[in-house]
């Protein structure tokens, strides 16, 4: 600990008494220790200081009085005033001025010299370094050990808010990662952002109140390397289970093999699981690499398939609404496609199948709904439907860019009502024969007539092929 004027005083090696009656800054702590013989040494003050002096130039009271004013203003916090070289006593103004400013003023003996003080109030605060650094260098060890034996951020976070005094909290993406208290708006903030390489906004924040810390920075530098770690893991992960889940949806891996494959990843066949499909725009696909999912989900299997992010998840999923906030705190406008629950390679392949129906529908959140012989037919590898799809669709489309003529919107209400020429004029606000020149001119382009049943399909195909994206 520094050295006080409370403990400078009552060392008695040095011999000191206090000259005056006032107890003022006792207990503060002695900054440093300024010798001068100067009239006016404020230049060389920059308060917190013990100021030591003999007086020799301090002749008349008028000086007196002048110098423990400028050692006042400066902010010191005593006056020693050594005596039996220009005076044999603290001069008489000398002690008046300092009472009445409400500075403590004590007496030097002629055989204690000044280094003597100052090296007593050097040596404490040495120490005290000395015993920061110590203290800093034990709380780097326990940090790092909470990651380097695998106790995580939750871990870390826990012992530096004991080291703190107050509660902190993770937070990325907009998110609460984790947390040691209470976390409502009616605390106040200190905020920390956390550098990971990527545009996920990570911040920790310290509960107020908060004074500067070494230990923060320490801190900051770890969560920022295990952050950027995970980041990484979950990118290879998901790469890699991507890979696997598209082998098991494509019918390239069944049976014993798709089973061990599955376990390897952390999917127990026997289990039930449901996949859940998020897709958000193109331009924000890169953050669903490395988004970290709610709590709720960390018992699941992530993935990446066609740049869409795969939640398996055990179970029913019961917190698909909570998941849609998350991204949406994420900054992410994500859609959800769900699928049933299902044990077994086979049933989680039926499951991707339903879920990637269902995303079809776009709302925000999706729900499972039976799965169709059409929604079999567009997932098989094994069917060129992107191909006739683009053979009778993408004249059709091109004709629509070059002359506004709608025709595509039209085919689509014309199959969801069924092939009613009227319902579709009413749905459109068209005349009936105008729905008839368009489905004639959709026949041309298409070379399939949706008048007829085989012609009906075939568009009815290719358009859900084109909506499936």
């Amino acid at each position: 600990m520094a050295i006080t004027l409370r403990t400078l005083l009552a060392s008695r090696a040095l011999n000191l008494r206090q000259a005056g009656s006032t107890t003022a800054n006792e207990d503060t702590p002695i900054e440093w220790v300024a010798m001068t013989e100067l009239e006016d040494p404020r230049p060389f003050l920059s308060g917190g200081e013990v100021v030591l002096t003999t007086g020799i130039r301090l002749k008349s009271a008028t000086s007196q009085r002048s110098f423990v004013r400028h050692v006042h203003t400066a902010g010191s916090l005593a006056v020693g005033f050594g005596v039996g070289l220009g005076h044999r006593k603290v001069p008489a103004a000398f002690l008046e001025e300092a009472a009445t400013l409400g500075l403590p003023v004590f007496e030097v003996p002629y055989d204690t010299p000044f280094m003597a003080i100052g090296k007593l109030v050097a040596d404490a605060q040495s120490a005290q370094h000395y015993e920061h650094l110590e203290n800093l260098l034990r709380g780097h060890q326990v940090l790092a050990a909470c990651l380097l034996r695998g106790k995580g951020l939750p871990a870390l976070l826990r012992e530096l808010a004991s080291m703190l005094k107050t509660d902190v909290v993770l937070w990325q993406y907009g998110t609460e990662l984790h947390s040691t208290g209470a976390t409502g708006l009616d605390r106040q903030w200190h905020q920390v952002p956390i550098a990971t390489g990527l545009q996920d906004r990570s911040v920790l924040a310290i509960a107020e109140p908060y004074g500067r810390s070494a230990m923060v920075d320490y801190a900051q530098s770890l969560i920022s390397l295990e952050l950027s770690n995970q980041a990484t893991l979950r990118s290879r992960s998901r790469d890699a289970n991507g890979q696997l889940l598209s082998d098991v949806v494509a019918g390239l891996l069944t049976g014993a093999d798709a089973e061990l494959r599955l376990a390897s990843a952390g999917i127990d066949v026997e289990a039930k699981w449901s996949i859940l499909l998020i897709d958000v725009a193109p331009g924000q696909r890169r953050a669903l690499r490395t988004l970290p999912l709610p709590s709720d989900f960390g018992q699941s299997v992530t993935a990446l398939v066609e740049e869409r992010l795969v939640i398996m998840a055990r179970a029913a999923p019961t917190q698909v609404d909570g998941l849609a906030e998350y991204f949406d705190a994420a900054g992410l406008g994500a859609r959800i496609g769900v699928g049933g629950t299902y044990s077994k390679p086979s049933g989680l392949r039926w499951s991707y199948f339903e879920a990637r129906e269902s995303l079809t529908r776009g709302e925000l959140v999706n729900l499972p709904d039976k799965l169709s012989l059409t929604s079999l037919l567009l997932a098989s590898t094994d069917v060129p439907l992107g191909d006739l799809a683009a053979e009778a669709l993408n004249p059709v489309m091109d004709f629509d860019r070059k002359h506004d003529a709608d025709l595509f919107r039209t085919l689509e209400r014309y199959l969801e009502l069924d092939g009613s020429v009227a319902a579709v004029a009413e749905s459109m606000d068209l005349h009936r024969n105008t729905v008839r020149y368009r489905l004639q001119q959709l026949s041309k382009l298409s070379g399939h007539d949706p008048a007829t049943m085989a012609g009906r399909v075939h568009l009815y195909l290719a358009v859900r092929w084109v909506r499936l994206g």
